[in-house]
């Protein structure tokens, strides 16, 4: 009766973990093969272990990932222009605690969506509340948020974010409102949290693609005020994998 009350307990203080593992260790201790305080120390760690695990989980799961991806998976050697330890260091989530903000520059296909959503992960894995949203789709969300007299509730809900990721800035044009809409966006962001940013364009093309210089200026302004930036240059990952995977036909046939 009493180990039923006991699993019972654990069960509605939502310590399902502890009471899997009960049966367990009571029999240990009754074999003296550990101590009752030792069980309950193994115990607990068993149940904050498995709350983390979970809490990480559902953070990747919020933060809307394209897809999974780390920094073990990307290939330095291929892309000599990034420096290594640079981006390792981004993994240790130092910029976050610092509130910097990361640039990614480069062509399409060079690994700049890999190496921001690795350090994303990265940072969701530690339960570091972390958003990911493309250019095109962020413009279109902050434009219906305007348009139904939300905007104020959707610029506090994306500026609470520790981690925002801006994936594809430069892809597609973004007409004057979307800038200013965008710009009200890192504005309240500014030295509060970190973004990440990775663009095709050059930063002296961005008042072409924001369609107002003005705006675009203020824009990098507060983005790389205090930020890193990494400009990557090389051949794209996607063609490397297609030539890979031609030359590999080639050698069967």
């Amino acid at each position: 009766m009493i180990y039923n009350k006991v699993i019972n307990n654990l069960k509605d203080l939502k310590l399902d973990n502890m009471s899997t593992y009960l049966s367990t260790y009571l029999d240990e201790i009754n074999k003296d093969n550990i101590s009752f305080l030792d069980a309950l120390l193994t115990l607990t760690e068993k149940e904050i272990q498995f709350k983390e695990k979970r809490a990480s989980e559902m953070n990747i799961k919020i933060a809307g990932f394209p897809f999974l991806r780390t920094l073990d998976e990307f290939d330095f050697d291929f892309q000599p222009s990034i420096n290594k330890k640079e981006v390792l260091d981004l993994a240790t989530l130092r910029f976050i605690e610092e509130k910097k903000n990361v640039l990614m520059v480069g062509s399409s296909g060079v690994g700049k969506s890999h190496l921001a959503t690795a350090v994303g992960v990265a940072a969701a894995k530690k339960r570091v509340s972390t958003y990911f949203i493309t250019c095109h789709d962020l413009i279109t969300k902050l434009t219906k948020a305007h348009n139904e007299n939300r905007l104020q509730a959707v610029l506090k809900n994306l500026s609470r974010y520790k981690l925002l990721i801006i994936d594809e800035i430069g892809y597609l044009p973004v007409d004057k409102n979307g800038a200013n809409l965008l710009f009200q966006l890192i504005a309240k962001r500014y030295e509060k949290n970190s973004t990440i940013i990775t663009t095709n364009q050059p930063f002296s093309k961005w008042g072409e693609v924001f369609s107002d210089n003005m705006l675009a200026n203020a824009i990098l302004d507060r983005l790389l005020h205090h930020s890193y930036v990494f400009n990557i240059t090389g051949d794209s990952y996607r063609i490397k994998d297609i030539i890979s995977s031609l030359e590999n036909d080639e050698n069967k046939g």
